[in-house]
């Protein structure tokens, strides 16, 4: 039975505090997964592109595949999930990415590699995807939305400690073993799910029709403008972003000399920015409305895209590759929350459908630029810049062509 604000799936699941607990922690460490897999070997790059013998677009490629995997894994594992259940997707899901992170840790080539992040990324959106079902089975209004807060503060988070995290292992090990701490990761992860989630999803609740009613409900929202310009709005910014992840670390690293300790740090205050304004976000949605704090949020982008290429122009050196990176991370801060919101307002009926949409989109668009940021090399920052001030811009025309236009009384 359905009560707002209260639990919805059987009362067994959180009937103590301890149950409670064991499932806080099982979804929000599901949910920084994709975090932790992009971030955590970020400063291992330029060692892993010496130790493979390779070039820096190439192990960018490492990148590219993981989030295109992340994106089409969404749109096969979550109908799954509607039909067969959370659990038995979710340990099927945890095992595979395991054991593909160890093959990683041996992969002798880097064409091997991108393949295999490519099935890492795919056998992780279970994580990804079915954490936010099993929110959606067992809570319903302001209860939902609290979890929900608490889970969009673990995916800040992640970002700020999975590089930290890298840099201190490369201390003790070389880019294999940050591999290797990924497949214990998920190991810990598939037996919290296997100990510490129950069922959520009753076979009496389970949805026939499977993929095809999916790709249907797709089919339909893809024909809404508004949708679609918050969704591509949200996949540029993270394109813009994800431009400066795949490449900073060539750019701090080579291009400016930190070590992977200091870039983790430098990195870590980007992501920093972005969490704070998230929350900023949170408490002001209220008195100001999501839309203006979007706006806000595609301001600081194209302000922070621009400086960044205006200031290579420049020579504006590290400054300007800092400031522009802070200035796009906050931007996501607010684009992020209220994009999301405002795109699925009108599809409460298929919230889940619209928010898959999105996230397709986003990690689609940014796993494309990725490997444009080493076009030229792993020893300038320009491409690096280039490709996030086009994103920044791009983010702003999508809005301001398929939003503002189609809804000019927000």
């Amino acid at each position: 039975m359905t009560v707002a604000g209260q639990s919805v799936a059987t009362p067994t699941v959180l009937s103590s505090r301890s149950k409670r607990l064991r499932v806080i922690v099982v979804l929000g460490g599901l949910s920084a997964l994709a975090p932790l897999s992009i971030d955590a070997y970020l400063p291992g790059l330029p060692e892993m592109t010496d130790s493979l013998q390779t070039t820096s677009p190439a192990v960018q490629l490492s990148l590219t595949g993981f989030v295109v995997g992340m994106s089409l894994g969404q749109l096969v594992i979550g109908p799954l999930s509607d039909t067969k259940g959370r659990r038995g997707p979710l340990i099927v899901g945890m095992a595979v990415f395991t054991l593909v992170a160890l093959a990683c840790a041996i992969s002798p080539n880097i064409v091997l590699l991108d393949v295999l992040r490519f099935a890492q990324g795919f056998a992780g959106a279970a994580g990804v995807v079915i954490a936010r079902a099993v929110v959606r089975d067992l809570f319903s209004g302001p209860a939902a939305a609290r979890f929900f807060a608490s889970l969009m503060l673990v995916n800040g988070l992640a970002p700020i400690l999975a590089p930290i995290f890298g840099a201190q292992l490369l201390r003790w090990t070389s880019w294999r073993g940050v591999f290797v701490a990924l497949a214990v990761i998920g190991l810990l992860l598939m037996l919290g799910v296997a100990l510490g989630l129950p069922e959520t999803l009753e076979p009496e609740r389970r949805r026939a029709g499977g993929l095809v009613s999916t790709l249907r409900t797709f089919w339909r929202l893809g024909h809404d403008p508004i949708l679609i310009g918050y969704a591509l709005t949200t996949a540029f910014g993270f394109a813009a972003m994800f431009s400066y992840i795949s490449g900073s670390s060539f750019v701090l690293q080579n291009v400016f000399g930190f070590s992977p300790q200091v870039y983790s740090y430098a990195f870590g205050a980007n992501a920093l920015g972005l969490v704070i304004c998230a929350q900023i976000s949170g408490r002001l949605a209220h008195r100001l409305g999501a839309y203006r704090l979007l706006v806000t949020g595609i301001g600081s982008l194209l302000a922070g895209g621009l400086l960044m290429l205006v200031g290579q122009l420049a020579g504006a050196g590290v400054v300007g590759v800092l400031g522009g990176a802070f200035l796009v991370a906050t931007g996501m801060g607010f684009i992020f929350p209220n994009a999301m919101a405002l795109a699925m307002a009108a599809h409460g009926k298929d919230a889940g459908a619209a928010s898959a949409m999105l996230g397709v989109l986003q990690f689609l668009v940014g796993g494309l630029a990725a490997p444009l940021v080493g076009v030229a090399g792993e020893n300038t920052a320009m491409p690096m810049a280039a490709v996030m001030a086009a994103s920044a811009v791009t983010a702003s025309l999508s809005w301001l062509v398929l939003v503002r236009r189609n809804s000019p009384t927000p």
